[in-house]
């Protein structure tokens, strides 16, 4: 006797499938972190909640969005917005160890992937639409938070295994910005190595999705790999710029007034 199984109405095949599918990527990632327990004590146990979160949060956009394509223009620059708050926050968590981290995020990332936005948008580069900003935007403010979050690891790592060096530069009477250099150059060569592959890599070791998604839609094979090239480039040009701005306020989180170094180890 074959028992029938009744979903629920709103529980299309499309969204069992989509759901089974996150289900077996989810236990991939634990999978491959278990075996990698040893070499990251403690971000196994990050790996959960991060998926929980990340698909609830992805989830949640998704419904936004198609909301938002209803409504006036002006709503993107709020999703943006609060798209830069929500990556400074994460930024904070993982560089809790810089004084005043949140606004020294939010600083750059607003200044950085902000301002290349802007200039894309007034320029034409980036319709001025609903369906394209927030995708578009949201991409340039990731990579943003992620390289970033990659310069100040980076920096702080540079900083506490140099730090006998930066004391005695200061010692004999280098300023604080000098005493740095080296080491904030080495931090902002390494926090856009990412991002400068996925641009050397475009085409060649992989196809991005928008190219994939507007081929697919109809529009013409190059002009997709025209603007493939265009949304990449504006990451990297948000990312480095971020990195610049946050470069040079960092300097302050990292010295008193006086020119000594505070860092905690």
């Amino acid at each position: 006797m074959t028992v029938a199984v009744t979903w629920p109405t709103w529980l299309t095949p499309e969204l069992r499938t989509g759901i089974l599918q996150c289900f077996i990527s989810g236990l991939a990632a634990l999978f491959v972190m278990f075996l990698a327990r040893k070499q990251a004590p403690g971000l196994l146990r990050e790996i959960p909640w991060a998926e929980l979160r990340g698909l609830m949060q992805i989830v949640l956009v998704g419904l936004i969005l198609a909301w938002l394509l209803h409504g006036p223009r002006w709503t993107s620059t709020l999703v943006l917005a609060a798209m830069v708050v929500a990556a400074a926050s994460i930024i904070r968590q993982r560089a809790h160890k810089f004084p005043r981290t949140f606004t020294l995020a939010l600083a750059g990332i607003g200044a950085g992937a902000g301002s290349i936005l802007c200039l894309m948008a007034v320029t034409g580069v980036i319709p001025v639409k609903i369906a394209i900003l927030i995708p578009v935007g949201s991409m340039v403010i990731a990579n943003t938070m992620n390289t970033q979050a990659l310069f100040l690891d980076r920096l702080h790592s540079e900083v506490t295994a140099h730090k006998g060096e930066i004391e005695s530069a200061l010692s004999l009477g280098a300023s604080a910005q000098t005493a740095l250099t080296p080491y904030r150059a080495a931090a902002f060569r390494a926090s856009l190595i990412p991002a400068l592959n996925n641009l050397r890599s475009l085409g060649i070791v992989w196809i991005p999705g928008i190219m994939a998604g507007m081929v697919l839609s109809g529009a013409s094979p190059i002009y997709a790999a025209l603007y493939q090239f265009v949304v990449i480039a504006v990451i990297f040009a948000a990312a480095a710029l971020t990195c610049l701005v946050t470069s040079r306020l960092v300097l302050r989180r990292l010295f008193s007034p006086y020119d000594q170094l505070m860092l905690q180890r």
